[in-house]
């Protein structure tokens, strides 16, 4: 999801240099865009396990919060590498690796469960681990996030907290650079 939240100050530098205008709301929409693929891959699968007879456990009710921690994550990334695109142009053609690395250390195609236990408190420094965690408990009945889940969360925070700093302090020289 943070793809389009990266690009979107170089792609939109017309607009940033003419007009004045929070420049943050980029990086947001950039964020809120790709939430419409979610939302039609989410009543996909919950077709599908109705299809298949799979009854979510009551954790679903919890969902939204992991949705709002999968948003909050992207837009965290986003506000620090599109700064930081805006910066150094040539920023851009490393994401695709980037983005990448993140999915193989994420537990996306695995469970946080093959990580051995000792090891699993610093996995939760992935701010994706998580939220995939998450998901899985809400949707599949897996089990309950650890304290892995409660240093994925303080991440997150720490990185968009110190984004919007970051994002703030950039913002003055946008139009200059662009």
């Amino acid at each position: 999801m943070a793809q389009p939240s990266i690009t979107s100050m170089v792609c939109n530098a017309g607009i940033m240099t003419k007009v004045y205008f929070p420049r943050l709301v980029m990086p947001i929409s950039g964020i809120f865009s790709p939430l419409v693929d979610f939302f039609i891959a989410f009543i996909i699968i919950i077709l599908m396990m109705a299809y298949y007879g799979f009854v979510p456990t009551i954790a679903i009710v919890l969902l939204p919060l992991f949705i709002l921690l999968a948003l909050a994550t992207s837009l965290a990334i986003g506000l620090w590498l599109s700064a930081l695109n805006i910066k150094y142009r040539d920023f851009q053609y490393t994401l695709p690796f980037i983005i990448q690395l993140g999915l193989y250390a994420s537990p996306i195609v695995y469970p946080s469960s093959m990580i051995p236990a000792q090891y699993r408190i610093f996995y939760g420094l992935n701010p994706m681990a998580g939220v995939s965690e998450g998901f899985r408990w809400a949707l599949l009945g897996a089990k309950p996030p650890e304290a892995m889940m409660l240093v994925s969360v303080g991440v997150v925070i720490v990185l968009l907290v110190g984004g919007l700093f970051y994002f703030k302090r950039m913002e003055q020289y946008f139009a200059d650079v662009v």
